[in-house]
């Protein structure tokens, strides 16, 4: 079978003048003083100052290790005395691929290995195609570059000059001056982000969390950046994160400011020393560690409307903190997941569950779930729905009608409005060798666009209205038994 010269395993390929690939070594890089600021969309604004030796007039400066991934269209320059004229950004970088497919109608050097003997031919080969595989003519012969397990190395005689070892910025300046000056440029690119993660010890008997936060950070740009004073910033400009699903188990939000450097409407996380961020490498950092922080274990279960369990229902199993300055984590959170801990018997941390966060404002309350209860139960069920009174009374609404499909007017009819009176029965079941406490949920209570009025006839425990569509209680389920709830409340609509 054929192959492309690409996954060609037995075609290795050499440089007969491998100075010429301009390559630094091992370690080095024509990068200056270099910042990165990484924004949480995936994209960050690099500034690299370097020293070089400009000459008066018209000039070409290089720039050697930008960033694959660079916005050429963001770019600023600024050294004293000069200004551009033009710029280029030459991506197109020297991979074996590459280098054959520049190498079309030019000749090269086949060198093929006798695997038996050893000994070494060499035929010059002109390339003709690099489409689905190399062809290339030797003599009279039109040839096959094939994987038939003979080792076969390609000699080339020089780089194509529109091939670069690292991705290379050029600008032509116009100078005033000649000498050697700070010159500084500014852009935008992709392939760098980052994301926070947070590791949370729970101590149920103590009712606190040890809490770590974790920045990681990833570098896809094709450019490894050196000594890089690295700052974070949580927030996206320019637009939302695709990454964010939800409120992310937020309670209430906070209104306290956080003691962090801002700009705009972002928080600044700065890495505390200059980073390295290597390219194809995952880094953390940590950020946030915090210890016997209050916190406790709820349980619970939100049911829908009219919902009637055919089988009971393991409640939520939810831990809730804060991140107030007094008695919580004392800082504004990026977003990420949270992965929760607590000891066995044994004094060995076992994973419980995890969750994702949005960013949150100090001073917020949140209550993160962490899988189900197995030893809890909730099964909710309509015990009685019956109608009270049926069109007592007539509701108006006027509706936009299309008649013959090109007439719209607006006509007003009458809705007739029903009053249902519905008890919920809730039974709760608990295993375990303690007492707990259940917040359950109704929710669903506000129906149809038209509103929907209602009112609680009755109920065995006070309730929390939450909101229109929400009414929450506080349930005590006793040690190995069980308890029912009921609630009657009544409709119109």
């Amino acid at each position: 079978m054929l192959r492309t010269f690409a996954a060609c395993s037995a075609l290795s390929f050499t440089l007969l003048t491998p100075a010429a690939v301009g390559q630094d070594a091992a370690g080095q890089t024509a990068q200056g003083d270099v910042s990165v600021t990484i924004y949480s969309d995936g994209q960050a604004l690099v500034q690299d100052v370097r020293q070089l030796p400009i000459a008066r007039g018209r000039s070409r400066i290089e720039f050697p290790d930008v960033s694959g991934d660079i916005r050429p269209e963001t770019l600023s320059f600024n050294a004293p005395g000069a200004a551009i004229v033009e710029q280029n950004f030459d991506f197109d970088l020297l991979t074996p691929g590459k280098l054959m497919e520049k190498a079309i109608g030019q000749t090269i050097t086949l060198v093929r290995t006798n695997p038996a003997t050893g000994a070494e031919t060499r035929e010059r080969a002109t390339v003709l195609s690099t489409a689905g595989g190399v062809v290339v003519r030797i003599g009279d012969r039109i040839e096959i570059l094939r994987d038939d397990g003979l080792p076969v190395r390609a000699v080339f005689d020089r780089v194509p000059p529109n091939l670069r070892a690292r991705p290379t910025l050029s600008v032509t300046v116009d100078s005033s001056q000649a000498g050697t000056r700070p010159a500084a440029i500014r852009y935008l690119t992709s392939g760098l982000d980052w994301s926070a993660d947070y590791v949370a010890l729970y101590d149920e008997g103590a009712g606190t969390i040890d809490m770590q936060g974790w920045v990681t950070l990833t570098n896809e740009t094709g450019t490894t950046f050196h000594a890089a004073d690295t700052l974070l910033v949580a927030g996206d400009p320019g637009g939302g994160s695709y990454r964010r699903a939800g409120r992310g188990g937020m309670v209430r939000p906070g209104t306290e400011s956080a003691g962090r450097e801002r700009v705009g409407d972002f928080y600044l996380y700065p890495i505390g020393a200059r980073t390295t961020i290597a390219n194809n490498q995952t880094k953390q950092v940590s950020f946030l560690d915090v210890q016997g922080v209050p916190a406790r274990k709820v349980y619970a279960r939100t049911v829908g409307w009219l919902a009637s369990d055919s089988d009971p229902v393991n409640v939520a199993s939810e831990i809730a903190f804060s991140s107030s300055r007094e008695g919580g984590l004392g800082d504004a959170l990026p977003e990420g997941a949270v992965r929760f801990y607590q000891r066995d018997s044994r004094g060995n941390a076992q994973f419980i569950g995890e969750n994702f966060i949005d960013h949150t404002p100090m001073g917020s309350e949140l209550s993160l779930r962490t899988g189900e209860a197995f030893d809890i139960f909730v099964q909710a069920e309509v015990e009685s729905r019956e109608t009270i009174s049926a069109a007592e009374w007539q509701r108006s609404a006027r509706y936009r009608v299309i008649r013959e499909g090109e007439t719209v007017e607006e006509v007003e009819v009458e809705r007739p409005t029903n009053f249902y009176r519905t008890t919920m029965r809730y039974t709760f079941t608990n295993a375990k060798a303690a007492p707990v406490e259940v917040d359950l949920v109704q929710a669903g209570l506000d129906r149809g666009w038209w509103g929907n009025d209602y009112r609680i006839v009755s109920e065995d425990l006070p309730g929390q209205q939450l909101n229109i569509d929400r009414r929450k209680w506080t349930v005590p389920v006793p040690a190995e038994g069980e308890r029912v709830v009921r609630v009657t409340y009544e409709t119109r609509f």
